[in-house]
């Protein structure tokens, strides 16, 4: 039977839909011809940019059907039936986050089934599909990027290492204004980007941590610019710290769309920042990340993709936990990083930088 209609299921938001990327080329190889509709949820937070602001521009989807997590469960399931089955999909892709449990899947499964697909790819029910594998011979687990991969290995090979994966299809016009701020910086060719954002108050370094670091990193290198991206909440925030930056720098925060920041990450000479959409985004343009991570997640699931970057992440015995709020332990995962350890990881991945 000819596959016309695919609805891929996605939940998440900026760095959720860049790790899925290769899954995306894959889909569009798949079935070049078939219309790809995304079921996603809709932003709770101002932080967290929909799957659509990324995903727009690409040509690997052609449509959302949103689900928001804050309708009453039951009737907001209710429209979400109505719209998938006036949509009618002949294929639905399931393209889940992992360790959800063979209940869940199950269930999902079963509602999907009630929406009247009549096939269905990608469900984890093997608990190895359904969970990040370790990397033999490492102290990592597998990225999420390689675990969807695995899901999807019924449609063929989706290329995690191939560049091309991670192509965000960036216009001419995105890629001209972040150009033509640049030139009109004129600080463009030599700069890091910053980014200080974090969904999680586990995943915040702190703003103290964030000052120091950029003081020192102007007093050893005063050949560089400095630039902020984030959303327009950090504006502030980005403000406060780069005080300590007394040298060139540009705060954009809220200035650029996430596709126009994925064209001007693509000119820094490094990106420094915590686990996070930017980062991922910065990873996807090729652009070399120093990533401060906490212990939320097991090492190397949430990982920007390459070998290249420099990954600051402290194994506590409670790794791994997926809080988003520490209450036990004060966030001694990410606390303990240190400042010198940030700034020898930056000094390491552009190695040009003129020393005192």
């Amino acid at each position: 039977m000819a596959v016309e209609r695919i609805l891929i299921y996605r939940f998440g938001f900026l760095g959720d839909s860049i790790v899925a990327l290769p899954s995306f080329h894959l889909i569009a190889r798949a079935f070049p011809n078939a219309t790809k509709v995304v079921l996603t949820n809709v932003p709770a937070s101002v932080k967290a940019a929909p799957s659509r602001s990324i995903l727009d521009g690409t040509g690997l989807v052609h449509g959302y059907i949103e689900y928001s997590l804050t309708e009453p469960f039951l009737s907001g399931l209710w429209k979400l039936r109505k719209r998938i089955r006036e949509f009618n999909p002949d294929l639905l892709i399931h393209l889940s986050f992992s360790e959800r449990g063979l209940i869940r899947v199950a269930g999902e499964a079963a509602f999907f089934a009630a929406c009247g697909v009549p096939r269905m790819i990608g469900l984890p029910y093997l608990s190895s599909l359904g969970r990040n594998q370790p990397v033999p011979g490492t102290d990592r687990w597998e990225a999420e990027s390689v675990r969807l991969a695995r899901c999807l290995e019924s449609l063929g090979d989706s290329r995690v290492e191939d560049a091309a994966s991670w192509d965000l299809h960036l216009s001419a016009a995105e890629r001209d204004r972040a150009d033509s701020i640049l030139r009109e910086w004129k600080h463009g060719e030599r700069f890091v980007a910053l980014s200080i954002g974090a969904k999680a108050d586990v995943k915040d370094w702190g703003e103290e941590n964030w000052k120091e670091l950029v003081a020192q990193l102007w007093r050893r290198h005063q050949d560089l610019g400095l630039v902020l991206v984030g959303v327009t909440e950090e504006t502030d925030l980005s403000e406060r710290i780069s005080e300590r930056w007394t040298g060139p720098k540009l705060n954009l925060c809220g200035k650029l769309s996430p596709r126009e920041t994925a064209a001007l990450l693509g000119r820094a000479l490094a990106f420094v920042g915590h686990d996070s959409g930017p980062m991922h985004l910065a990873a996807a343009q090729g652009t070399t990340c120093v990533a401060i991570f906490s212990g939320q997640n097991k090492p190397g699931v949430w990982y920007p993709h390459g070998s290249q970057h420099k990954i600051l992440y402290h194994r506590t015995e409670c790794f791994g936990c997926r809080l988003d709020v520490c209450t036990e332990h004060g966030k001694k995962c990410i606390r303990s990083i240190s400042i010198s350890e940030v700034l020898t990881a930056v000094e390491e991945v552009v190695p040009f930088f003129c020393h005192p």
